[in-house]
């Protein structure tokens, strides 16, 4: 899934690149989903069918390090905001915020990277 999420984080990188904001949030935020969902599985967990975008963002509050709760936080923000950018508000994210959630993702993927190499 680690792969999966390296995928994404090129892809939301060529999107923000492209000036295709939304699905660079859109796709950055998939990857830390799965990054989320990596990391998940690995400690022998996985999300259910329903509500897993939020059941990923649970588990993650519940075992990164306290200094990474507004990381955490941020990752549900993109969670909500990316259903808005999917399901109606096409055009709503400018390049700032897309660029936000490129950066965001890189970091909280590097967090999930340390946690499977401790």
């Amino acid at each position: 899934m680690l792969a999966a999420a390296a995928r994404d984080m090129k892809a939301a990188s060529d999107n923000l690149k492209g000036g295709n904001n939304d699905w660079a949030l859109a796709i950055a935020y998939n990857a830390m989903l799965s990054g989320g969902r990596a990391l998940m599985i690995a400690k022998g967990y996985a999300p259910s069918a329903e509500a897993h975008h939020l059941a990923v963002v649970q588990f993650c509050a519940a075992v990164f390090p306290a200094d990474a709760t507004p990381l955490v936080s941020t990752f549900n923000r993109y969670r909500v905001r990316r259903h808005d950018v999917v399901y109606g508000e096409a055009g709503s994210v400018g390049k700032d915020e897309a660029a936000h959630a490129v950066r965001t993702a890189q970091e909280f993927l590097g967090k999930i990277q340390m946690m499977f190499t401790s």
